[in-house]
């Protein structure tokens, strides 16, 4: 079976959400910059995005399974757009981020309790403004998301 260049973007697209997972995780678990709640339903759509990539990028599926898969990828991306603004121009700029939305879905998910080394949240918001080259987390995010989306249209425009 050839591979079509609509799954070979779905598969790109995933692969970067997990390469940016593991990215966070190196940050927190080697270089202790503790997630707060923001961060971790960021993570959580980074994994949404990627499963819901990875599986209609497969070549198995037809051609509405990719346009399915990528139309969810994009919504996905633009929620990951809002999450990453919201974390960069309210949250982090509050004393806290307890009771925000991320917070009461993230807690109340129980993902945080499951599995603490990839969803617990550690930290505030204001504590977990950290930079990279000059760029915070959040707007990396945020530039990140923003690819995703703009692949998963792509693909979705593409597909016939």
């Amino acid at each position: 079976m050839k591979t079509s260049s609509s799954d070979r973007t779905l598969r790109a697209v995933s692969l970067l959400c997990l390469a940016a997972v593991g990215i966070a995780l190196i940050s927190q678990h080697v270089f202790n910059m503790r997630p707060c709640a923001w961060c971790v339903l960021q993570r959580l759509i980074l994994l949404a995005i990627a499963a819901v990539c990875g599986l209609a990028g497969t070549g198995w599926g037809s051609t509405l399974a990719r346009r399915i898969g990528a139309a969810l990828g994009a919504v996905l991306g633009v929620c990951g757009i809002v999450a990453a603004w919201y974390q960069y121009s309210v949250a982090s700029n509050a004393f806290s981020c307890a009771q925000t939305f991320a917070d009461r879905f993230m807690s109340g998910s129980g993902l945080d309790a499951a599995l603490p080394w990839l969803f617990g949240i550690y930290a505030s918001c204001a504590d977990a403004r950290v930079s990279l080259l000059g760029i915070e987390y959040a707007l990396w995010g945020l530039m990140l998301f923003a690819v995703c989306a703009a692949l998963c249209a792509w693909v979705l425009v593409r597909e016939k």
